[in-house]
């Protein structure tokens, strides 16, 4: 059941129609589209509401996600929910995964300055309209390898133990044979994707990024165009600050650790469930390149338009947080 609920929404992420889904696979167009807004609402292809829905993890497979994430705190909230999925056959989103083990006091840890600075940001954000957001850009890094998805570093901690030895690390180095991308999304459009095989400098984020890709948007939107990137430091570079001045691109504040608020966070799984399930999966590095630039131009548009439309409700989720975590 778990396998058909993610075929019928690898489909649909695909491009195709919920009647054609219903058609080819001979399920009731009502129950694809109550399974798609669910998905579309929570990340959870586990189930549908209903009165006295049970959890979609069992008391066991909570206790597995503890395990695996105190055994590997490095570890990914993708890379438990895959790992979770191998051993058990239970698919969760990464937002159940930090839901749960949010639960038992696991989380990437957040200082009270860090909370303090999301929940002035969302905030401020909050009643923003549609056409506000329509002229901002989101941007961000990840990295695609051929072994597992390693673009993020986080330490699942319990409070209270953030300086032990197993909890810290001095610097993270992308391992692996892999890509490294670069992309920006904006209502209505995206830019091409930017795929290099070396670590981002300052040097590259203003020559490549931000004159190559860009600079472009500012001059084709105007003065409205706001730049959201993180807060890593290649993007803080005294270079980039400058070429950013000099082209008069305006920079939207961002708060530190908020990759929940970015939403092309989510474009990343997107494009990582679609290399994913090509036939064949790619199996050497140009496949792996040719694979990611096709597939970040078949994400269809409008489900990165309803992702950045969803930045309201992130904003009020942090707010009722307090500035914490949010489930996004």
């Amino acid at each position: 059941m778990i396998f058909l609920r993610c075929r019928i929404i690898g489909r649909l992420e695909c491009g195709r129609t919920q009647l054609e889904v219903s058609e080819e696979l001979g399920i009731a167009q009502s129950v694809i589209s109550r399974l798609w807004q669910r998905f579309q609402d929570d990340g959870n292809v586990s189930g549908c509401y209903s009165t006295g829905r049970p959890r979609v993890t069992t008391p066991n497979e909570d206790r597995y996600l503890a395990v695996t994430a105190k055994r590997n705190r490095r570890s990914t909230a993708s890379d438990l929910s895959r790992q979770l999925s191998s051993a058990t056959g239970t698919t969760v989103s990464r937002q159940t995964v930090y839901r749960r083990l949010g639960h038992i006091g696991l989380c990437v840890p957040l200082t009270a300055t860090h909370c303090r600075l999301r929940l002035a940001w969302s905030r401020e954000h909050a009643l923003w309209t549609p056409q506000q957001w329509s002229c901002v850009m989101f941007s961000d890094e990840s990295r695609f390898s051929l072994q597992s998805d390693s673009r993020r570093t986080f330490i699942w901690r319990a409070p209270g133990t953030r300086y032990h030895q197993e909890n810290t690390i001095e610097r993270h180095r992308y391992g692996g044979a892999g890509w490294l991308v670069w992309g920006g999304i904006i209502l209505g459009s995206r830019t091409n994707l930017h795929v290099q095989s070396v670590t981002m400098t300052g040097h590259i984020y203003r020559d490549v990024i931000l004159e190559q890709h860009v600079r472009l948007f500012r001059g084709a939107m105007g003065a409205e165009f706001l730049f959201m990137d993180d807060n890593a430091r290649p993007h803080r570079a005294n270079i980039v600050d400058e070429c950013l001045q000099s082209e008069d691109i305006t920079r939207m504040d961002w708060p530190a650790y908020s990759p929940d608020l970015n939403p092309i966070e989510h474009v990343w799984d997107m494009l990582g469930r679609r290399i994913a399930a090509r036939q064949p999966p790619p199996t050497c590095l140009p496949e792996l390149r040719r694979a990611l630039l096709d597939e970040w131009c078949n994400i269809p548009q409008d489900q990165i338009d309803n992702l950045i439309l969803s930045m309201p409700r992130r904003c009020k989720a942090c707010i009722a947080s307090f500035g914490g975590h949010i489930p996004y």
